[in-house]
């Protein structure tokens, strides 16, 4: 194998974390941010890009951590490895409600898609690059961009997805429609792109969006129920309500309470 071979162990329900376990010399790679604890022994290196072509030289890591910047995230990562004797823990958590799924790559003939702000960490080794949508409906319409991330290699990586979450194995013509904005990810002979709701009423009162994700096996797909724009939609639409301490949601008097307060938002 080319990448680390990792055990892990995942930990709660809904605010999850994923405890890694690690052998002297093996390692994990990790978005900034996402670090819970681990055991003394456990060195952290900051590294360009994922890692996985440290031994190309410069043009290697420059290439390595370009790629991240197309995706909208940073340039650099967070490599954990076990510089002690025997086996160590290291623990990464949720960034919000959610579950945490383990992908392993060797299933998934060594590659998988997911969207940009799904991925968690991966064993040392793996390959966090872009996918590029060939298809122009999907790179103006699909919620994502033209561009989405690909994780490749013979290892471990973890994704997060928000709320509940669903895994759907789909035969080969068997089709899955789907809110953009709820796909986590899916295997590479998914065939995905984006079809137009239909219908005057759909459109203009429907409330769910122009654009379903149109997705078609044979291959695996991952949803969840809860993302997170989603979820930061609902924090911002409640935020004017909660500005005074006197009367949040629930009051009697509500919207007429703080009108009388010299308040007219309701």
């Amino acid at each position: 194998m080319n990448a680390h071979e990792i055990d892990y162990h995942i930990h709660g329900e809904e605010m999850q974390y994923v405890e890694i376990e690690l052998d002297p010399q093996e390692g994990v790679v990790a978005e900034s941010g996402s670090f819970m604890m681990m055991h003394d022994g456990i060195s952290m290196t900051t590294i360009f890009g994922d890692g996985s072509k440290q031994d190309e030289g410069i043009l290697g890591k420059l290439f390595s951590a370009g790629k991240r910047l197309l995706t909208g995230e940073s340039l650099f990562m967070t490599v954990f490895t076990n510089t002690g004797y025997g086996k160590k823990q290291v623990s990464f958590a949720s960034p919000y409600p959610g579950k945490i799924i383990p992908i392993d790559l060797t299933e998934f003939n060594g590659k998988f898609i997911c969207q940009k702000d799904a991925f968690l960490c991966a064993a040392k080794g793996v390959t966090i690059g872009i996918e590029f949508s060939k298809k122009l409906g999907r790179g103006l319409f699909g919620g994502e961009g033209f561009i989405m991330q690909k994780l490749e290699g013979d290892g471990l990586s973890f994704v997060h997805a928000g709320g509940t979450m669903s895994k759907k194995v789909l035969q080969r013509g068997e089709v899955l429609r789907v809110d953009t904005g709820c796909i986590v990810g899916f295997t590479q002979d998914i065939d995905y792109d984006i079809e137009f709701v239909g219908g005057i009423k759909n459109t203009i009162f429907g409330g769910e969006g122009l654009f379903f994700a149109k997705l078609q096996g044979p291959g695996t797909v991952y949803i969840q129920s809860l993302p997170f724009s989603r979820l930061a939609g609902r924090v911002l639409a409640m935020a004017p309500q909660t500005g005074r301490g006197d009367r949040g949601e629930g009051s009697i008097l509500g919207g007429i309470g703080n009108l009388l307060d010299g308040d007219n938002r309701f």
